[in-house]
């Protein structure tokens, strides 16, 4: 976020010292979620089937990004928000979306290594990448994810990278070397202050994403987006996909909705408002 001096020609001269700023460096964590309620597991090695379903970045994640598009318009020399996502080729299409809303490069982990990954090999391969194209000085995410719905992966990165964090975040701002955020949890509302750099996950409260421009769309299908394996992050085969994972999925049931009503006619009304009353009572709402 600093910066060296710099010598400015005045025109007159006369030359002046200032301190050059440089830009920020964020780095935002999103991921590709399939567009349906309709999702499949395979029911061998408990992952799930994403062939043959239509895909979106995930909401939340898209409140990160917009955090990270505020900070570069508001922070005195700028930022530069590189999102970065694992997944199957077909991710590069949400990068390619983020980059049309602002983000100024994108970087995908992509290797049939990763392929089956639960949270924690999902969080080793993000963090490597991370650190392979950093040094940033904010990292962000969303809360969870839509077809997960852990919220682990963001605070498993932030510990890999040793940096301090912070979660359900809906404010946030930056100074002095500093994030202030205001967190939402079920007691209330916390308030921290983190040194940078640090991580950061936030709620669908903290903004509203905005939508991709023209301009935006046309850079986003020229910029190259470079893929980074497994072999490239320097990991051995044990910290990847199924084999780098520390849970696993060892059965799947599917919830089974029945009815069953009781009728009353005529005759047997009261009987059936006495039966009614009788629940209600049981489930403490009268």
């Amino acid at each position: 976020m600093g910066g060296g001096p710099v010598l400015v020609w005045k025109g007159d001269g006369a030359v002046e010292e200032r301190t050059e700023r440089k830009p920020m460096r964020i780095a935002v964590l999103i991921k590709q979620v399939p567009d349906s309620d309709d999702v499949r597991m395979d029911p061998e090695t408990g992952t799930m089937v994403r062939e043959g379903v239509g895909a979106i970045v995930n909401p939340l994640d898209l409140n990160a990004l917009q955090a990270a598009l505020d900070l570069k318009n508001d922070a005195p020399g700028g930022a530069e928000v590189t999102v970065i996502t694992m997944g199957p080729p077909k991710a590069h299409e949400a990068l390619r979306e983020c980059i049309s809303m602002g983000a100024d490069g994108g970087v995908l982990l992509s290797d049939r290594a990763f392929a089956g990954s639960d949270t924690w090999a999902t969080a080793r391969a993000l963090a490597k990448a991370v650190e392979k194209t950093g040094p940033y000085d904010l990292v962000l995410a969303g809360e969870k994810a839509t077809d997960g719905e852990t919220g682990q992966v963001g605070p498993e990165v932030a510990v890999l990278l040793d940096l301090p964090f912070t979660t359900y975040v809906v404010r946030m701002e930056l100074a002095d070397g500093t994030a202030t955020v205001r967190r939402m949890v079920e007691e209330g509302v916390h308030i921290q202050r983190l040194p940078l750099p640090c991580m950061i996950t936030v709620l669908h409260a903290l903004n509203e994403p905005s939508m991709p421009t023209l301009a935006g769309k046309k850079r986003a299908r020229r910029i190259d987006i470079p893929v980074l394996g497994a072999s490239d992050l320097s990991m051995a085969p044990e910290e990847t996909g199924l084999r780098g994972s520390a849970t696993r999925v060892v059965r799947i049931s599917y919830p089974t909705v029945s009815r069953k009503a009781d009728m009353y006619d005529e005759k047997s009304l009261d009987q059936g408002i006495e039966r009614l009353v009788e629940l209600l009572r049981d489930q403490a709402v009268i």
